[in-house]
């Protein structure tokens, strides 16, 4: 389906997403494409796996640089230095860099060696995201991880000491048993460490994970409430803005990756069920999927892709907002018309009732959530629904 574009669409910035699918152990809460990993991992396999992959998306660019790049899974600190730098090279080989990429590892503190990370900064990767989720024992304990909240902490100390100057915290609320003192002690602890950057977000319980099938006890709404703005607060008040539902950031530190995700821009996904939103120039935009399990992901005889799937014009609003208004600033009303090829005429008579709903601001030049619907947005949605 081709969408008249009437010359307004403008093909968005692309990033890329490279999905290594191994942990040590599977989290009881985690929904994520993650498998247990054996005694070794099939890193040169894997690295040539995702370089075809690449190569079979490449007529997608369509001429573009690439301005982020995320390790996402998984644990990506699993594979090692050499692994990593081979797979850059080839796809900085394939699809040239902007000058000032932002690539992003994800990391866990119990697969944290000083010299491993200094290697990966010397390949570019210049910022990490490191998954902490709580400081103390029981919590930790609770959720699966295997590390404890000493090594999380020189987790931190060691990014520092490798070169990383950007880097991002992963940290959890609302977890089994957790008091509002819990809560802020793991989030004191946290701004201590002095990242650039911090995911700070509630627990979910999500189908077809453990805690799905044998709930843990997890605080009731008002604590949950409570949590959340003593948290906001406690943040601002140590200069981390909140730019996103779940992400508060230093200034100019907002992490690039993601905000090109959140402002309906475009990005590539290798790798094992990896995801992907991608544009051509004649306005068309689908939405696809890789094959899921790493070993059909390693196997020859199968294909990478599993499906995809092209958005209708009815289908576009919804989904653009759903991505920019997640943002606390939203965007720009021109960037409708700049991602989605549609005009703006399209959101009018939705956006009049979200805005008497006092859902959205009431702004012809943006689109902007107000603090009633960041807090219900599922309820702002509902009204750009095809």
């Amino acid at each position: 389906m081709t969408l008249s574009t009437g010359g307004s669409f403008q093909l968005p910035p692309l990033s890329l997403y490279i999905h290594i699918p191994w942990c040590v152990k599977k989290c009881p809460y985690c929904d994520f494409n993650s498998h247990a990993a054996g005694p070794t991992l099939p890193e040169q396999e894997y690295v040539d796996a995702l370089l075809a992959d690449l190569d079979e998306d490449l007529p997608q660019v369509h001429g573009r640089q690439l301005t982020s790049i995320f390790f996402g899974g998984g644990t990506p600190s699993l594979f090692s230095a050499q692994a990593l730098g081979r797979l850059l090279a080839g796809v900085e080989q394939r699809v040239p860099f902007a000058a000032d990429i932002e690539i992003t590892l994800e990391a866990n503190p119990g697969t944290f060696e000083q010299a491993k990370f200094a290697a990966y900064r010397a390949l570019g990767i210049n910022r990490l995201s490191i998954g902490v989720q709580s400081f103390q024992a029981d919590k930790l304990k609770a959720l699966g991880r295997i590390h404890d909240g000493d090594e999380a902490i020189r987790a931190a100390d060691m990014a520092r000491a490798a070169g990383f100057d950007n880097f991002n915290l992963d940290l959890m609320h609302g977890l089994p048993d957790q008091s509002i003192d819990d809560a802020l002690g793991d989030l004191r602890i946290a701004i201590a460490q002095q990242p650039t950057h911090l995911s700070w977000y509630q627990l979910t319980l999500e189908p077809n994970t453990v805690f799905w099938n044998q709930p843990p006890s997890l605080p009731e709404d008002d604590i949950l409430w409570d949590i959340q703005e003593a948290g906001q607060a406690l943040l601002a008040e140590h200069g981390y803005a909140q730019y996103e539902v779940s992400a508060y950031a230093q200034p100019g530190k907002a992490a690039r990756h993601n905000l090109n995700y959140w402002s309906f821009g475009d990005f590539l996904g290798i790798g094992a069920g990896a995801h992907a939103k991608l544009s051509s120039p004649d306005g068309t935009i689908k939405r696809s999927w890789k094959t899921r399990l790493p070993k059909d992901y390693l196997d020859p005889s199968k294909r990478f892709s599993a499906g995809e799937r092209v958005l209708g014009p009815d289908e576009l609003p919804f989904e653009f907002l759903m991505n920019v208004l997640r943002l606390t600033d939203g965007s720009a009303s021109e960037l409708f018309t700049q991602r989605t090829g549609l005009p703006l005429s399209q959101l009018a008579a939705a956006r009049t009732e979200a805005e008497q709903r006092g859902l959205l601001h009431c702004d012809p030049t943006r689109l902007t959530a107000t603090r009633e619907g960041q807090l219900f947005l599922n309820d702002l949605l509902q009204h750009f629904l095809p």
